[in-house]
């Protein structure tokens, strides 16, 4: 069954804003979990200066940035390279597979974030009202 294609466009930005909200709220929870141990704690604390540190910033607040759809090309662009670093410094070590070395997340969210990177944030985010909101000043005298 095909799905009309007034249907497929009136929702494609809007499920790209979906995509980009709960991927990044997921993708936050691995800095506050690093950072404040929450929603899982942990039993080392990680040092801010640290590598795993220095992702869990970016983490927190990349995440932060995405949910809400501000900077979004910049920011996914960062978090895009943050994830394939991570892919390649302690995932690819392990093995040649992202299913054996356990990278398959890091791996997807690097390619997510590539895609945000291209396609923006969607219909329901910061930089498309502050965009109209520019516009319709601009245009509005």
């Amino acid at each position: 069954m095909k799905l009309p294609d007034s249907f497929v466009a009136a929702w494609e930005p809007k499920a790209l804003a979906l995509l980009r909200i709960v991927a990044g709220f997921m993708f936050m929870l691995h800095g506050t979990q690093k950072h404040l141990g929450f929603p899982v704690p942990r039993a080392n604390t990680v040092d801010f200066l640290s590598l795993p540190g220095i992702a869990g910033v970016m983490e927190i607040v990349g995440g932060a940035l995405l949910i809400v759809g501000l900077f979004t090309r910049p920011v996914a662009f960062l978090l895009s390279g943050l994830m394939a670093f991570a892919y390649f410094i302690a995932h690819a070590p392990q093995g040649f597979w992202p299913i054996v070395n356990h990278g398959e997340l890091a791996a997807l969210y690097s390619f997510v974030f590539l895609y945000f990177a291209v396609a923006g944030a969607g219909e329901w985010s910061l930089d498309r009202w502050l965009g109209m909101r520019r516009w319709n000043e601009q245009f509005a005298s």
